[in-house]
């Protein structure tokens, strides 16, 4: 697996970003609730968790993710092309930000990690949108660049719109319960504007239109999925 903490990956801390929404999908208080973060990458994300009382394993590459890892993760390392590292607990919740896409099956790893969830949990997960009209606007014009980051992010191995997604996650035994769609993080595109109003202005207009036509104007959509059948 490509890993992700070698990528230019970092958090987005926008209201409007796939972060700040799929944190906002687990509850706020963790009360000891045990979290498996696939893909953890330096750990931005398990670390606030950690912070609200989350108790957060967290997966990466070999070498990946050990040096900014904070200790309140419990990390292991695993190429996750091969399979998941031997795990002993059940989790109520795993989280796959910014994942699926850089592997080589997707299906593998969301089959097995289906009875990793304890009774009741839910998997969380922020998927690209390969629908967006950036994208589809390149393709018709016979363009298909390579980007370190973003929807062309040159580590993507699969590109999916929301049905593609929809039917990998039905087919490997989940159930969507909810869909949230985030726009696009302009703010990480012009970093010398991040947080000013007219980028926030941008990225609420952004987030709004991915509400009002997700399947062309969400830069990510964020699920979280039971399993179909109890595992």
């Amino acid at each position: 697996m490509t890993s992700v903490a070698s990528a230019p990956y970092q958090l987005k801390d926008s209201p409007y970003s796939s972060h700040s929404l799929l944190l906002a999908s687990l509850p706020p208080s963790g009360e000891g609730r045990r979290v498996l973060d696939v893909g953890c990458a330096g750990g931005y994300l398990g670390a606030i968790l950690a912070n609200r009382g989350y108790r957060v394993t967290g997966i990466d590459s070999p070498g990946a993710g050990a040096a900014g890892c904070p200790d309140s993760i419990e990390l292991l390392e695993a190429d996750l092309d091969l399979g998941l590292p031997p795990l002993t607990s059940r989790f109520d919740f795993v989280i796959c930000a910014d994942v699926l896409e850089h592997l080589r099956r997707p299906a593998l790893l969301l089959r097995d990690l289906r009875p990793l969830l304890a009774t009741g949990g839910r998997l969380a997960a922020s998927l690209p949108n390969s629908g967006h009209a950036y994208f589809r606007w390149n393709i018709l014009t016979g363009r298909f660049p390579t980007e370190d980051r973003g929807l062309f992010d040159r580590t993507h191995l699969n590109f999916y719109t929301w049905r593609g997604w929809l039917d990998l996650f039905q087919s490997t035994g989940y159930r969507i319960e909810t869909l949230r769609c985030s726009g696009v993080p302009i703010g990480l595109a012009l970093p010398k504007w991040e947080g000013t109003a007219p980028v926030r202005a941008l990225e609420r207009m952004s987030y709004e239109s991915a509400r009002w036509w997700k399947t062309m104007f969400a830069y990510q959509f964020i699920v979280t999925a039971a399993p179909e059948i109890a595992p």
